[in-house]
């Protein structure tokens, strides 16, 4: 049988630092990539609900369903209540710390899924149907006795073993039983790359592993230092953030799927399984922001690491060990989330020239080592590197933040952060953390930046700030101004600015465009510039207004507050892939400037 076609706001999120599965409000695990984030799926029926394959878990009969994450973790229930009773499914991956797999074999990546019923009985059905390789592989399914249900993948192997017997089907394996009140069957799925296999345990191993967890997500959400508004929703971004963190490594990607669309039915269909350094300097400021010095230090490195192999140049997009991502390709045999085409793996962006990077990368640096902190050889070397390209390349049109793939343009953005990278320098400089920087070049060309945006980029016709020097065209990326500390958010400029970005890119309270080129793309808002709205207005002096904001904004997210990357506005349908780092660093960031404000106006 073919999945349930879903809704991507009617997804949420399970992961362990290392991949993370897609679970649908009726219980459909419809995407799983194992054993990375940006491995081939072994369930995509998010992508293709008939080929792609999924794990269903739900009741047989007429049911309302509900969810929520269990407090301060990253384990979702599912309540199904009917007329015959109630069950809970829980859904997580196995986690707990390095001492605890110590004492007990554990196998690289384990799935778990427990259905409990609380009250009266209810008749479940279980459909197991995973094809490997993106949809292309309908893998035989052997039956190993007490060992369960076996798929051999080359040197992998992939085991399902549960409390109740599963049947052999045409399309993979299923069940079909009763539980009674106080009764619970579990079922756990794993991945070991190499010989011997883990097997794990059911029985009361399955309630240790879910205390296990509980105790490891809890005891990393207790490390959070915000104290503010929108704890709930503050709190869940840092959890997602923390799912979409590759543990080994540090870094974190942009979203966990591929080819979610931007417009239904649309082409604009993107792999966001990788990691930009457009999101660099959001990301140190937001773990800073947060307590998170740990993980901010993990992401410092892998930034440090990712970029040693290209400097002075940089590239737009990563993977998760710091080299380029594959070739961007199309999927043809899928027909795409809600026939939306075509499905792409890889990132072509890759190829791009994205001069804003520059900035976020010396941004993140910067933020990081602080004012004191003394910097080594090597990172006085890739921001001697940085300062010399940016000066003398900073002039060149690019593909932009938006990663436009047609003609080069003079973003505003892009110099913005040309000079976000050159002021930061000589910033570290003057603190004595930079040595023998040619200060007076970049000073030059810092100042040379700042009379090219504020001549050029700005439109005395349209009185704003626009998108690219000459342009006429409204862009949401210069409510950044303030943000980057290039110009205040209560000057004249920018508020006859923020007027236009009001006019041109709002179509209701709490959404707001990237650009204007989105409405004839029939693109949703983007969720996180809804954010940048609100850091502007904060640090413009009007908090009422920026609370009025962030809270519409928040009235998007899903039922879990889980985010995309852009929102329908008639409908308030997710778009995009999904849940996305960027608008999460978003509210987090957001949060952390009305918290501030909070505090300087005590």
């Amino acid at each position: 049988m073919p999945a349930e076609v879903t809704k991507i706001q009617d997804y949420a999120i399970i992961g362990n630092g290392r991949s993370a599965a897609l679970i649908s409000k009726r219980g459909s695990l419809d995407w799983l990539c194992w054993p990375r984030f940006d491995s081939p799926s072994l369930f995509g029926a998010v992508l293709d609900s008939k080929r792609g394959g999924y794990w269903s878990i739900h009741p047989v009969h007429d049911s309302e369903a509900s969810r929520r994450y269990i407090e301060n973790t990253n384990i979702l229930e599912t309540t199904f209540v009917g007329v015959s009773g109630q069950i809970v499914l829980t859904d997580f991956m196995a986690v707990t710390s390095e001492e605890n797999k110590r004492r007990a074999l554990w196998p690289e990546h384990e799935l778990v899924r427990q259905i409990r019923c609380e009250q009266g009985k209810m008749e479940v059905v279980v459909e197991f149907s995973p094809r490997l390789d993106y949809g292309r592989v309908a893998p035989n399914i052997r039956d190993a006795g007490k060992f369960g249900w076996r798929i051999d993948t080359g040197a992998s192997v992939l085991i399902l073993r549960g409390d109740i017997g599963l049947e052999p089907t045409p399309d993979g394996l299923a069940a079909r039983f009763v539980l009674k009140s106080g009764e619970s069957v579990a079922f756990t799925f794993s991945f070991s790359a190499e010989a011997p296999a883990v097997v794990p345990p059911l029985g009361s191993a399955i309630d240790e592993k879910l205390n296990l967890a509980i105790d490891w997500w809890r005891s990393w959400t207790a490390q959070s230092t915000y104290r503010g508004p929108y704890q709930r929703q503050v709190t869940r971004s840092a959890l997602v953030l923390k799912l979409l963190s590759y543990a080994p490594s540090g870094t974190i990607i942009a979203a966990p799927t591929t080819s979610l669309p931007e417009c239904i039915g649309g082409g604009l269909n993107w792999d966001y399984r990788f990691a930009w350094l457009r999101d660099a300097s959001f990301t140190v400021h937001g773990l800073f922001g947060l307590g998170y010095k740990d993980d901010a230090a993990a992401f410092v490195d892998w930034l440090l690491h990712a970029t040693r192999l290209t400097r002075p140049k940089l590239r737009v997009v990563y993977d998760v060990f710091g080299e380029s991502p594959p070739h961007e390709y199309v999927l043809s045999h899928l027909a795409g989330h809600r026939e939306s085409l075509p499905v792409r793996v890889g990132n072509a962006a890759s190829e791009q020239m994205q001069l804003d990077v520059y900035g976020e990368l010396v941004e993140a640096v910067s933020h990081f080592f602080g004012k004191t902190e003394k910097l080594d050889r090597d990172v006085h070397g890739m921001l001697h590197g940085i300062g010399e390209h940016v000066c003398e390349h900073w002039r060149e049109y690019d593909n932009g933040i938006w990663e436009e793939r047609d003609e080069l343009r003079p973003y505003t953005h892009s110099r913005l952060m040309c000079w976000v990278a050159l002021d930061r320098l000589l910033q570290m400089h003057a603190r004595g953390q930079v040595r023998r920087l040619d200060v007076v070049q970049c000073a030059a060309e810092r100042e040379n930046i700042r009379k090219e945006i504020e001549q050029r980029a700005w439109n005395p016709q349209l009185a704003g700030y626009t998108q690219a020097c000459g342009s006429d065209i409204m862009d949401a990326t210069v409510l950044l101004f303030p943000y980057h500390g290039f110009e205040s958010a209560a000057s004249q400029r920018m508020q006859e600015t923020y007027a236009r970005v009001r006019e041109r890119l709002v179509p209701r309270r709490g959404l707001v465009y990237r650009y204007e080129q989105s409405k004839e793309r029939h693109e949703g808002a983007f969720a996180v510039c809804s954010f940048w709205e609100v850091d502007f207005l904060t640090r413009g002096g009007k908090p009422a207004e920026a609370h009025e904001v962030f809270e519409a904004a928040l009235g998007y997210a899903n039922d879990v507050d889980l985010f995309a990357e852009e929102i329908e506005p008639d409908t308030g349908e997710a778009l995009g892939n999904f849940p996305q780092a960027f608008t999460h660093l978003g509210v987090i960031n957001a949060a952390l400037a009305l918290r501030d404000r909070a505090k300087t106006t005590r």
